[in-house]
């Protein structure tokens, strides 16, 4: 079986790396799908989930927020600015987040990237 060797790393700390029959993520330009030979590609991230299927266990899903990813001859890497494990996901410090962001109104952009995240948060940790 043709296999991709991934790097999932945040600016802070390398949050996977291994093998996998497949990676899954949301770019600017829509959601995205890179399997062994897949052409050289850099992408930039949306905030969104990033799905890795390892040759061996259950699948990984992180919440990425900003970034770059990379395929290359050499394999996968996922540069993301945050990223979390949905299995790392504290869903009530997500939710309260949530509200902060709602109740702080649409006009100003930074509450609205933070709903944004909190948002990818929760949806990761529930399809995790």
């Amino acid at each position: 079986m043709a296999e991709l060797h991934v790097g999932l790393v945040a600016a802070d700390h390398e949050v996977w790396t291994g093998d996998a029959s497949m990676v899954i993520a949301r770019t600017v330009e829509g959601d995205i799908g890179i399997l062994p030979g897949h052409e050289p590609l850099l992408a930039v991230l949306a905030d969104g989930p990033v799905r890795i299927r390892p040759v061996d266990g259950p699948e990984i899903v992180a919440a990425v927020h900003g970034g770059f990813l990379s395929v290359s001859e050499s394999g996968v890497s996922v540069l993301a600015e945050v990223a979390e494990l949905s299995t790392e996901i504290d869903v009530s410090r997500a939710q309260r987040s949530l509200e902060e962001a709602r109740s702080a109104g649409a006009d100003d952009a930074e509450a609205e990237a933070a709903r944004r995240r909190a948002e990818t948060r929760i949806r990761v940790a529930q399809a995790g």
